[in-house]
């Protein structure tokens, strides 16, 4: 059986034809596509930012806020506290005690922004893990389970 050769599709030859060819049809193209290359990467970056916003469950305009490694978290333990704000009314003893650790395990978080990848990792599961009891707790109290 045979073996099918082909030619190499980049040659020498064909790249310096394709360089002269861009170099006299490029800059017709560019002014005519860039408008609509700078338009859908707006529009792209639009998208990842409601994305990221939806997945932390905040506003787009609050994403620079909740950012780097431990932004979700922050972002978990601001919803906590208001909610727990929300509880001061009914349950004045529980919201106290849980803002003062919330205000701890936010705390924890910045800290943990310092610490080598391996740490750190292990105090956000710790934070997390925390943050769900938390969290469940209010709910339960809320009267949502």
């Amino acid at each position: 059986m045979a073996r099918n050769r082909s030619k190499p599709r980049l040659t020498p030859a064909r790249a310096k034809n394709l360089i002269g060819l861009a170099k006299v049809v490029g800059p017709a193209v560019v002014p005519v596509v860039a408008p609509y290359a700078l338009k859908a990467a707006a529009a792209a970056r639009d998208a990842v930012d409601k994305m990221r916003a939806r997945r932390l469950g905040i506003e787009v305009s609050e994403l620079a806020t909740y950012s780097g490694r431990g932004g979700a978290l922050h972002a978990r333990i601001a919803g906590a506290a208001k909610a727990a704000a929300d509880l001061r009314a009914s349950d004045a003893v529980f919201a106290e005690t849980s803002e003062v650790r919330l205000t701890q395990l936010a705390a924890a978080v910045r800290a943990a922004e310092r610490m080598p990848s391996a740490r750190r990792k292990a105090a956000h599961k710790a934070v997390s893990q925390e943050l769900d009891r938390l969290e469940e707790d209010l709910l339960r109290r809320l009267g949502v389970n």
